[in-house]
């Protein structure tokens, strides 16, 4: 089947609508930290094009005062041996909390006034304050990033919208380990949990916030 093939078969299921963007978004930046964009580990894969294009974007929610909130996963020596998922997803018991591992991508500049939130799952929502702290700041749409597209990302938008926020996921600002199983999800946040966008569009929407305010 090919690839409009498909699409056909998700447009005539009724998926794929187009969102209607909402006035206060939230830049939320999964995972990009050294053990996910530092290829010197074997956890991670060069993601220096998706880091810069995600610091862009973040330069730009600064600008228009828009939220920037950091996730990282980060584990104590006592989570080893029991969660399911390490069992699973070996690799990322490396992910020790006090490593350079954990630490935020030093490329996107996070400042000591943005939240970073400590996860333990793929799933930026999953055990973790994040949806509260969104609705404290009235966000109604969320622009995830980072990485990985098939894992955190997939995960954190389909938390998102289940948890009552519109998603957007800026295109060059996710990355993953291999591009079949990145288009894949794309794919599929597109269709259902989400509109994939471009950067540009994205910079667009975040600049014209303050006209749409005013």
């Amino acid at each position: 089947m090919s690839c409009s093939q498909v699409t056909q078969v998700y447009t005539a299921a009724g998926f794929g609508a187009r969102l209607e963007r909402g006035g206060r978004p939230a830049i939320v930046v999964v995972d990009f930290t050294y053990g996910f964009t530092d290829p010197s580990y074997p956890t991670a894969s060069d993601m220096t094009e998706q880091v810069m294009a995600t610091r862009r974007l973040i330069d730009a929610a600064r600008e228009s005062s828009v939220p920037v909130i950091f996730t990282t996963i980060a584990y104590e020596k006592g989570h080893l041996g029991s969660l399911a998922w390490l069992r699973k997803a070996t690799g990322m018991g490396a992910l020790i909390a006090g490593t350079r591992l954990v630490e935020v991508d030093g490329r996107l500049g996070r400042r000591e006034d943005e939240v970073l939130i400590v996860k333990h799952g793929a799933s930026a929502f999953f055990g973790t304050d994040l949806a509260s702290h969104l609705t404290a700041l009235r966000v109604d749409t969320v622009v995830i990033t980072g990485a990985t597209t098939s894992g955190c990302v997939r995960a954190s938008a389909v938390d998102a919208v289940q948890s009552g926020f519109d998603v957007l996921v800026p295109r060059e600002c996710v990355a993953d380990r291999a591009s079949a199983p990145h288009e894949a999800n794309l794919f599929d946040i597109d269709q259902k949990y989400g509109d994939v966008i471009g950067l540009d569009d994205a910079l667009d929407y975040l600049s014209g916030l303050a006209a749409r305010q005013a």
